[in-house]
């Protein structure tokens, strides 16, 4: 999120996406022909080398360098940047933003000074908590659903591809909250429909229990995409690395979660059984998007950069605009305030 600006966060956030459900469909077709879960760990586990490339491809965030001093790096990346995009950066910008600049550290246990902080911050590691092992559960579920297993996850992977979609029609017209509270919304509802296919259907609705199962996957797919692009907007950039780690610590607390939550049925037996990993998920889901309407609005907003931005955030409705680094240089991980922190 820091090395693109507002009118860029969402195809950030959104397209890398696509790949994680041509992912999950890959996957679905390695344990289709190899059928054995040792050597699937072993593929999917070998795959994870080629992140080794990004060491050299991935450029550091001039925010973050900004923050931590690293003024050299910063300007290097920026000059980089405003020759890729092919403009020049005006003599001086650069050297006056510097040194208006205001190195801002931060540390994770900052997050106790202020109440709205951590409230925020315990509803963002809520949701994460939740909607990855909603997400996960959904897929691990695929086998107490009827029919075939195979196919099932798949359908789980394909159902992901109109997900994304919408998000990428919808974000920047609605606004991140509105999106994520109502996939949420979406998915813990769908979820809590299927008590009325399992309960009081027979086989004969089985096709009814898949498809309100994979609306309910469609809804978190989306909300999962979101939040990366949501939590990410909101956490300031003097902590931001640092509550993303934590969020993504809380998504695999989710993820550990999801198989004890698939068999859940197994404590229950019988037709209650069978539909109660889909009801916790509805109500997991229910309560997380109901939580994440405490929490701000991001779209058009200049990202803050100190926990005191922080407290800040949200409290004016106004409109940000980009800053004259962020038009001259092409760079869109550059935003100007009107104060005299930069924004970088």
């Amino acid at each position: 999120m820091e090395l693109v600006g507002p009118s860029k966060r969402l195809w950030a956030g959104i397209v890398s996406e696509y790949f994680s459900a041509v992912g999950e469909l890959v996957v679905g077709g390695i344990a289709y022909t190899v059928r054995d879960w040792k050597y699937i760990e072993l593929i999917t586990g070998a795959s994870c080398a080629i992140y080794l490339l990004y060491w050299w491809f991935i450029p550091e965030s001039p925010r973050w360098l900004l923050s931590k001093g690293r003024i050299e790096e910063a300007e290097a990346i920026l000059q980089y940047a405003a020759k890729v995009n092919k403009v020049t950066i005006p003599d001086k910008l650069l050297d006056q933003d510097i040194l208006n600049t205001k190195v801002a550290e931060g540390k994770l246990w900052d997050i106790f000074s202020s109440r709205v902080v951590l409230l925020r911050t315990l509803i963002i590691f809520f949701n994460w908590m939740v909607v990855s092992m909603v997400y996960y559960e959904l897929s691990l579920n695929t086998g107490n659903l009827g029919g075939d297993l195979y196919l099932n996850f798949i359908i789980t992977g394909l159902v992901e591809f109109p997900a994304y979609t919408l998000c990428i029609l919808l974000l920047n017209r609605l606004g991140r909250k509105k999106v994520y509270c109502s996939s949420m919304l979406l998915g813990g509802i769908a979820c809590l429909s299927t008590i009325f296919t399992v309960l009081f259907g027979g086989d004969e609705l089985q096709p009814c229990t898949v498809t309100l199962a994979m609306i309910g996957k469609t809804g978190v797919a989306a909300a999962f995409a979101v939040i990366h692009i949501f939590s990410a907007e909101l956490y300031p950039t003097s902590l931001r690395n640092s509550l993303m780690g934590a969020s993504s610590s809380f998504a695999r607390i989710g993820g550990m979660l999801a198989p004890y939550a698939t068999d859940l049925g197994k404590l229950a037996g019988g037709d209650f059984g069978r539909g109660l990993p889909l009801m916790t998920s509805g109500i997991a889901c229910v309560a997380a998007g109901l939580l994440s309407l405490f929490l701000p609005e991001t779209l058009n907003k200049h990202l803050p950069e100190t926990l005191e931005d922080w407290k800040q955030f949200g409290k004016s409705n106004r409109r940000d605009n980009d800053n004259e680094l962020y038009n001259n240089t092409g760079y869109h991980g550059a935003e100007y305030p009107s104060d005299n922190v930069t924004r970088l």
